[in-house]
């Protein structure tokens, strides 16, 4: 479904378009909710998120500001969204040979799914200059391939190409680095949203986190409800620690940079 969602936005322009009216609606949302009123086009509204998620530029640059998305729409996706509907198998596909020659074979049917895979590992490392330098490259790829430049089959090898790359950037990437990107983001969030009921220790908040996270996190947490409901459990527990409990776009913020960094 989400492949034929963005077969419907074919080049930069239309997708910028979308982008465009999305971001007035998420606007809207996050004005009105959590009004009954809108129960009824919830389904509608969390997969039109998940489209503008899928489209938003690989390296994190474009032609349109890219907005984040506000904390009442990350709150009904993280409660209603399962990510794994698109098996992340990346690593599977450009080491198993036959799988190669399937995809080439099918190449007008499977390259679609495989340019989703590498966008959606390119966004776990969207601050690094050198997955930064793998997504632009990616934009270009594209570009040519909704020009006309190359067919489908060329594509899809030169989709295959950049995996490669982006595989090999990934074992260069130390599980500290993660980590220090995490709580420099925590520091910057609770810098950004501090109020005059915000203790001035933000340092030793982010180190509490950091520290009741790495606790109770397991390998791809994030793809089931037992891991998000623990790592949000150790969340609270801290957040209450500094009476910031009460403060919930700040714990929702939080827990997408626990989500994507840890």
């Amino acid at each position: 479904g989400l492949i034929a969602a963005q077969e419907c936005l074919p080049n930069n322009e239309i997708r910028d378009d979308f982008a465009k009216d999305f971001s007035y609606l998420s606007k809207l949302w996050e004005i009105i909710s959590p009004d009954r009123l809108l129960s009824e086009f919830q389904n509608d509204y969390i997969w039109l998120t998940r489209i503008y998620g899928s489209i938003q530029p690989p390296s994190g640059n474009g032609r349109l500001i890219w907005h984040a998305l506000g904390a009442k729409t990350l709150e009904i996706v993280n409660k209603y969204v399962q990510v794994d509907t698109i098996r992340d198998d990346l690593d599977t596909i450009v080491l198993d040979e036959e799988m190669i020659e399937d995809l080439i074979e099918n190449h007008s049917k499977t390259y679609k799914a495989v340019e989703i895979r590498i966008i959606r590992r390119l966004r776990k490392n969207l601050n690094n200059p050198k997955f930064v330098k793998i997504g632009e490259k990616l934009e270009k790829l594209k570009e040519n391939f909704e020009k006309g430049f190359i067919n489908s089959l060329e594509y899809l090898k030169s989709l295959l190409s950049i995996a490669k790359e982006l595989l090999q950037a990934e074992r260069t990437v130390e599980p500290e680095d993660k980590r220090v990107k995490a709580k420099a983001a925590l520091t910057e969030l609770f810098h950004e949203t501090k109020t005059n009921a915000t203790p001035k220790m933000i340092e030793r908040i982010v180190n509490d986190i950091d520290e009741v996270v790495r606790n109770v996190r397991f390998e791809d947490w994030q793809w089931t409800k037992t891991g998000e409901r623990e790592v949000k459990k150790a969340l609270r527990k801290v957040l209450m620690k500094y009476s910031l409990h009460k403060e919930q776009e700040m714990f929702l913020r939080a827990f997408n940079y626990i989500r994507e960094y840890y």
